[in-house]
């Protein structure tokens, strides 16, 4: 087991190691074998104070640093990052119950997006805007918001952590994390002493590891945070939106899916079917950009179906650390309790099982279903397992009806041999993002990542950051004499 789990399964408070006061433990364990990796004793509403207060006081002066200063934090981050590659995705596959694949995916990610904050404290401008009143001038300052709230999922801990928090305190700003219960190593702890390591001042950066059941709303409803960044699930995203929206605080809110992959009746079958596999299973199919509904032409559903099927029964499941791997463990017993037991419900309900997966404690081999009734609640719900729902339809009108027919709108993709046809099918989708010829799983450091309707709420990624992580300050300057009416 790796040291991380002995070394950091504690807070970072202030620059400082040190356990919970809380009454309880939360215990960190490898859902493929069931390992306990760790024991860490929650943060209590006090402790969350704490952070937040040294998070306060801090910032002014990292805000006030040059920020070619600041920029060396993350440069050195980055290096530290490559040089302990090996040992992160160990922990990664141990924690997650990822497999090889998905911690190089995530690694190189998370990587990319620290280059960007590299170049991100740099991107702050401000403006002088014109007055009609005479002798005045008209100054727009960038200015960081102060302290922002993290809030990490389980699924991509180590990249979705790094992708707010680095960018967060590149412009100025000091941070707050709590991770998920599932993965408070690799989305907590590891990222603190990356950063630590990296030479960023104390209080910079808090991590906080608890549980709403201790805390409540604390994390959200304290006063010190401006801005809470939230990723994780549209019910609990709706809570966050409520609570900041009461305490006069901005949320950043990026959320679930239920995204489709659609192929045309003129698409490349046998890539189609590549891309759609991929976009389904990745993870085992633990992606709010998965594709949870593959939707194909009835003139072509017949050869992608047989395709598709073949290929899915390719897929090994198993133990994560086998590089043969490809579907490793569901994140806990209750999430796998809770797909296999959807799949059992669509089943019963008319669906037919092309391939049905069967269960071994976390491990869900993969499974494909057809023929879901038209009401299915699967059809619009997120699925966060290894998945395929395929229907079919005839033409592009009822296509475009039948993947807006969802309340999320994350992300989504279309197969076709004429790329302008489908942009135009994209327009058509109440969605983020849309990707023509490709996967539905995409995210890049300068495009703006994020969802309309229950996906979310704001955009991360390039100079969006500047709108979630920033606010702008207006001071005139008055060179000659204002009159005043007395």
């Amino acid at each position: 087991m790796s040291s991380y789990f002995t070394d950091l399964a504690q807070q970072y408070i202030d620059g400082e190691w040190r356990p919970g006061t809380g009454s309880w433990d939360i215990i960190d364990f490898n859902p493929y074998d069931d390992e306990k990796l760790a024991s860490i004793t929650i943060a209590t509403v006090d402790e969350v104070d704490e952070a937040y207060r040294a998070a306060a006081r801090a910032q002014k002066k990292w805000a006030e640093t040059n920020p070619y200063a600041r920029r060396a934090v993350f440069e050195k981050a980055l290096r530290l990052i490559e040089d302990r590659e090996g040992e992160i995705a160990e922990v990664i596959v141990a924690e997650l119950g990822g497999t090889r694949l998905k911690a190089a995916f995530e690694l190189h990610l998370a990587k990319e997006f620290l280059r960007e904050a590299v170049n991100l404290a740099l991107r702050p401008e401000g403006r002088i805007i014109p007055s009609p009143v005479d002798g005045k001038e008209n100054r727009v300052y960038r200015v960081p918001v102060g302290v922002v709230g993290v809030i990490s999922p389980f699924n991509f801990p180590f990249l979705l952590s790094i992708k707010s928090v680095a960018p967060a305190l590149a412009l100025g700003n000091a941070v707050v994390l709590k991770p998920h219960q599932n993965t408070p190593i690799v989305g907590g702890s590891l990222v603190a002493k990356i950063f630590e390591d990296a030479g960023l001042p104390a209080g910079l950066l808090n991590v906080v590891i608890t549980d709403i059941a201790e805390i409540g709303d604390a994390f959200l409803e304290h006063p010190v945070p401006k801005v809470i960044s939230f990723t994780g699930s549209d019910k609990v995203g709706r809570h966050v939106a409520t609570v900041c929206a009461q305490n006069f605080k901005r949320s950043v809110l990026e959320l679930g899916g239920n995204s489709a992959l659609v192929v045309l009746e003129d698409a490349d079958i046998d890539y189609a079917v590549d891309a759609a596999v991929f976009s389904r299973y990745v993870h085992q199919g633990q992606v709010c950009m998965a594709a949870n509904r593959v939707l194909v032409d009835r003139a072509v559903a017949e050869e992608f179906t047989e395709k598709f099927v073949a290929k899915v029964r390719t897929l090994k499941t198993g133990d994560p650390r086998d590089p043969e791997t490809v579907i490793g463990p569901i994140i806990n017993s209750s999430q796998a309790e809770a797909v296999a037991g959807a799949v059992e419900q669509a089943i019963a309900d008319g669906a037919t099982a092309l391939i049905h997966g069967a269960r071994r404690d976390n491990l869900l081999e993969p499974s494909v279903l057809t023929d879901l009734p038209a009401n299915s609640p699967l059809l619009k719900q997120e699925l966060f397992g290894p998945v395929a729902l395929l229907a079919t339809f005839d033409g592009e009108e009822e296509a475009v009806r039948l993947v807006n027919d969802t309340p999320y709108g994350l992300s989504g993709a279309v197969h076709t041999a004429n790329i302008e046809r489908g942009v135009a099918f994209a327009k058509q989708i109440d969605t983020g993002m849309f990707h023509v010829n490709d996967g539905t799983v995409h995210d890049e450091p300068i495009v703006p990542f994020g969802g309309e309707k229950h996906s979310g709420i704001g955009r991360l990624n390039g100079d969006t950051m500047l709108d979630s992580f920033t606010t702008t300050k207006w001071i005139s300057v008055q060179h000659g004499r204002s009159g005043f009416p007395f």
